[in-house]
């Protein structure tokens, strides 16, 4: 018998997690004053009444009223018994749930480990301040005050000093009962791999507390006061912290600003903090990596607008290289991106202390936007004046609009690629919808298995699973049915199990395959819901363009309506057998009547079913 999950740990593990980013990778979610809110994914709705606390870490719907907090949601969203809800939100954090009267021997030795844990980084946190207030931190003091931070910042941010000496913090856990083993968990000690002796990680730096979103310590960063290297140390991965999702600074500007709408991304914590000292308090810095997509995820969440900030040498150039391809994937409408890059030598503590906050605020402002850094990148080394430098540069921004999802920005760079490049805007996006078209393909049979990947390779000589061409006009019949799918579901419940009445050479045939499967299945009630699970896909975009044409059909009526399209299908079958059909192409054919593509697909299909009859 596993044994009961402790109260107490599901309060900490509460009190750790952030329901806005548990809700808002399921549901599309915008800032609203204090709070967010998004259609509600629990019942269909075109206005947003779908609410979520930051504050208080809770979701409501005033529609459904469905509500709770972050576990609530996982078990009604993901359809989740509580104890998995529960692994689940832990494994997001790195712990491990314990179990009260479990079976397992050692499951009371774990929670008791833990249990030492929970204050340990605060207890670290006030020990560096302390040290800092001191006698030995006066060195570090003089260090800070040339720098020219004021005491209310070092407060805000909580900076401390590390002393010299190899055990001061160690002694200082253990004498409040703090295992050496935790201590070394957390990142606090180092264990020396042969003599098995640890020593502090931070000696003689000045130390910034990395916290997370509720504004608690999860890990620290250091930084030396003279030559020595490295420069910054960071605590290592540990069970609450992961430094690619966690950003320096990013709790101090919620505070600062409870209507956040921009973020600067610099370097180091000396950056962020000198420019909160001269009131520029909406910068964040990573950890010691390149900005991950799990950090811009996070910000989106939070601001519309990200600017990136480098240094204008080339290792900057190739770290917004670096940035640009990692934020192409979530430039969802609404959201916006910039490059800033500085002068030669400068970075972003010098340079607001030489030209002040409004020069550096003025900066920002006139940072180039993704559309200029991209088109500029695509055409570095080429010749656009001739036909060959035009096609290399045509080439590398459809390659990177492949990456961006569909809307509005996507068609405005296509626009502005077509008048760059002379290509007709027809033409690039025929070229962009094959190069899609072959990425998917080729991302699912590398992550398929070989009995998939030679199922994926017969279902693509059948038919696309999204057809290339426009969807403007008058809709198929199937087309319609899909359509009918996705304003009401429900509907599903009154379409046969069988598909043999599909017609094959219809190219919304297998989307309908698909979203059919989904919903048989039970889990998706909801338009929004539906559509998020192909998003950013080629069915995704097949699926949006169906739910935003108008339906013209009365609610009353539909079921109905589908009814009818499906008895259309079921005649259709029967009037014609495959003989009949094959011989009424080939006589149009003969007759010098044009066959149109699908037509001339569904004749190779029927010569292939006729000729394995006989």
């Amino acid at each position: 018998m596993a044994g009961q999950i402790p109260q107490r740990f599901i309060d900490d593990l509460l009190g750790r997690v952030d329901v806005v980013e548990v809700v808002g990778e399921r549901v599309s979610l915008k800032k609203a004053g204090r709070n967010y809110s998004g259609l509600c994914p629990f019942h269909q709705e075109k206005t947003p009444s779908f609410t979520v606390s930051a504050d208080k870490q809770f979701y409501h719907c005033f529609g459904c009223g469905a509500h709770g907090n972050a576990l609530r949601f996982l078990m009604e969203y993901d359809k989740l018994l509580f104890p998995d809800a529960v692994e689940h939100l832990a494994g997001r954090l790195g712990l491990e749930v314990p179990r009260e009267g479990a079976d397992d021997p050692h499951a009371k030795g774990r929670e008791k480990k833990r249990r030492e844990g929970v204050n340990l980084l605060e207890l670290a946190a006030s020990f560096y301040r302390e040290r800092l207030a001191m006698q030995e931190g006066a060195a570090a003091r003089d260090y800070l005050n040339r720098r020219k931070l004021s005491q209310e910042v070092v407060k805000t941010y909580g900076i401390g000093y590390a002393p010299s000496g190899w055990e001061g913090l160690k002694r200082h856990l253990s004498e409040r009962g703090i295992a050496e083993p935790v201590q070394v968990e957390y990142g606090l000690l180092i264990q020396h791999e042969d003599s098995g002796r640890t020593y502090d990680r931070f000696r003689d730096r000045i130390i910034f507390p990395i916290r997370d979103v509720r504004g608690r310590t999860i890990a620290f960063g250091g930084r030396v006061m003279g030559a020595a290297q490295p420069k910054y140390l960071n605590s290592p991965e540990t069970p609450v912290f992961h430094k690619g999702r966690e950003l320096y600074g990013l709790y101090e500007a919620r505070q600062a600003n409870s209507r956040l709408e921009q973020v600067v991304i610099v370097e180091g914590y000396m950056d962020v903090v000198a420019l909160a000292q001269y009131g520029i308090q909406n910068a964040v810095a990573t950890l010691g990596t390149a900005t991950t997509e799990d950090h811009l995820t996070r910000l989106f969440r939070l601001v519309s607008r990200v600017v990136f900030c480098f240094d204008g040498d080339r290792a900057g150039l190739q770290a917004a290289s670096r940035a640009l391809e990692t934020i192409l994937p979530l430039m969802l409408d609404g959201r916006e991106a910039r490059f800033l890059f500085l002068p030669d030598g400068e970075d972003p503590d010098t340079l607001v202390r030489r030209e002040g906050s409004e020069a550096f605020a003025d900066r920002v402002t006139c940072a180039m936007p993704l559309s200029e850094f991209l088109f500029e990148q695509a055409g570095q080394g080429q010749a656009l004046s001739g036909v060959e430098g035009r096609e290399r540069f045509a080439t590398k921004v459809l390659i990177a609009l492949a990456k961006v999802p569909e809307g509005v920005l996507k068609s405005l760079l296509l626009e502005e690629l077509a008048r760059r490049s002379g290509l007709s805007r027809q033409r690039l996006g025929e070229l962009l919808a094959q190069r899609e078209q072959q990425a998917q393909a080729a991302g699912r049979l590398r992550e398929a298995g070989p009995a998939e990947q030679k199922e994926a390779q017969a279902v693509s000589r059948r038919a696309p699973m999204v057809p290339a061409k426009a969807s403007a006009g008058a809709l198929s019949p199937l087309a319609r049915i899909v359509q009918l799918l996705l304003h009401e579901p429900g509907l599903m419940e009154i379409l046969p199990d069988e598909e043999d009445w599909l017609p094959e050479d219809d190219p919304d045939a297998l989307l309908y395959s698909v979203v059919a499967k989904l919903l048989r299945a039970g889990r998706y009630r909801s338009t929004q819901v539906l559509l998020a699970h192909f998003q950013g896909s080629l069915e995704g975009r097949r699926l949006t363009s169906l739910a935003r044409r108008e339906l013209l059909i009365p609610k009353a009526t539909r079921k109905a309506e589908l009814t009818g399209l499906l008895e259309h299908f079921e005649k259709r079958r029967r009037r014609q057998s495959p003989q009949e059909e094959y011989d009424a192409l080939l006589a149009q054919e003969r007759a010098g009547k044009r066959l149109d593509h699908d037509q001339r697909r569904r004749l190779a299909t029927l010569v292939m079913e006729l000729s394995q009859r006989s």
